[in-house]
């Protein structure tokens, strides 16, 4: 991080969930990104989404500068309770059509590589086509329905996410249950029922 530091900067970088510089989404597209964010922050209450449209030609990284920009993003539109930490930033260098998919270490135990790999290869199309409406749609719908699986997954059997956790401080349970609280509840129902 340190070099990422000396390359990019150490100050705060203010941004909105959707940055848009530049210019590739159109205004009644806009309205409606801004819905799906905050449909997604409803089904993961401890979670957001934000997406960066740029030209990134200095950039010789886009992975890279993406965890940098979470890590240093000031979001003007995300409320105080839901941390970088819990935050997914998709990168959009729109001259080269190349994105990256960078999230915070909360979800270091729900997210993998090949999960961002596999979101991303769906969106891949449309990123080459222009459509970069239709590309955050698949991003994520696909993002939500892994999110999903691996905290039914979590609810089921804790250990394997404790184990990649580390031994988590914070407990995995309790970062399933603050994520989809919902959900936990109804897998407990579940378990409860099978166990009768």
């Amino acid at each position: 991080m340190r070099d990422l530091d000396a390359q990019h900067g150490v100050g705060e970088v203010r941004m909105k969930r959707l940055s848009d510089a530049a210019g590739v989404m159109r205004m009644k597209d806009r309205r409606r990104v801004e819905k799906w964010f905050d449909q997604f922050e409803s089904h993961f209450p401890q979670l957001f989404f934000s997406v960066y449209y740029g030209s990134l030609d200095e950039v010789t990284n886009i992975r890279q500068f993406g965890m940098w920009l979470l890590n240093h993003a000031a979001y003007e539109d995300v409320d105080l309770s839901r941390p970088n930490e819990g935050g997914v930033l998709l990168v959009v260098d729109v001259d080269s059509k190349v994105a990256s998919l960078s999230f915070g270490y909360l979800l270091d135990v729900y997210l993998t590589e090949d999960d961002t790999f596999r979101i991303l290869s769906k969106a891949h199309p449309h990123f080459l086509q222009g459509n970069y409406y239709k590309a955050l749609r698949v991003i994520m719908n696909m993002l939500s329905a892994v999110l999903r699986k691996r905290s039914r997954q979590a609810g089921r059997n804790v250990e394997p996410f404790e184990r990649l956790a580390g031994g988590n401080q914070q407990g995995v349970g309790e970062i399933l249950q603050r994520i989809r609280p919902l959900q936990a509840q109804e897998i407990v129902q579940e378990q409860e029922e099978i166990a009768k």
